[in-house]
């Protein structure tokens, strides 16, 4: 597949009943976990730093992902991490952060370097979660820059599974339709 390459001698590799869309690029240092999607458009570089997306993830349409490198300013840089359950909107652009489990990140957020959202979290569309900021778990999160708006409902927590899981369906098909 053209669209997943190798960077440095590091392939990208990908957990059982992954699906990556034709139009998607996967590039370097990429690991999914099991039953991940990885929609059209998308863009995966794992190229100066590791990325590592949890089982049952699905990244939508136009999203990009990438890396912090190491240098003088950032001495270690920040790879970027998905946990499980994680349901990431179309056109959001996460860079060098770290997202927990059961966590829905909006369409068209900006979650940026060294930030932090733990698990159990909704941020919600348009957000821009500003450098090194943590997301504490439980909470929907508004605005630009982000802020805590209130506690999630026992219905919303829920939620969470229950997306993961439609997702996975949705990608099942598609993989049947191959």
């Amino acid at each position: 597949m053209t669209n997943v390459r190798s960077h440095k001698g590091i392939t990208p590799q990908f957990g059982e009943r992954a699906w990556i869309d034709p139009s998607a690029v996967v590039i370097g240092d990429v690991r999914t976990g099991d039953d991940c999607s990885i929609w059209p458009m998308t863009v995966v570089r794992g190229d100066m730093h590791n990325i590592r997306i949890g089982h049952r993830c699905s990244v939508q349409d136009g999203s990009v992902l990438h890396i912090t490198h190491a240098s003088d300013f950032n001495p270690g840089g920040y790879p970027l991490t998905l946990g499980d359950d994680v349901t990431v909107g179309h056109k959001a652009l996460l860079h060098g952060c770290t997202i927990g489990s059961r966590v829905l990140v909006g369409m068209g957020c900006i979650i940026m370097d060294g930030a932090v959202v733990e698990d159990d979290v909704i941020v919600a569309a348009g957000c821009l979660v500003p450098p090194g900021k943590t997301l504490e778990s439980g909470y929907l999160y508004v605005g630009s820059p982000c802020k805590q708006a209130r506690p999630l409902t026992e219905k919303e927590l829920t939620f969470f599974r229950y997306t993961a899981a439609n997702y996975v369906k949705l990608k099942d098909q598609y993989l049947n339709d191959q």
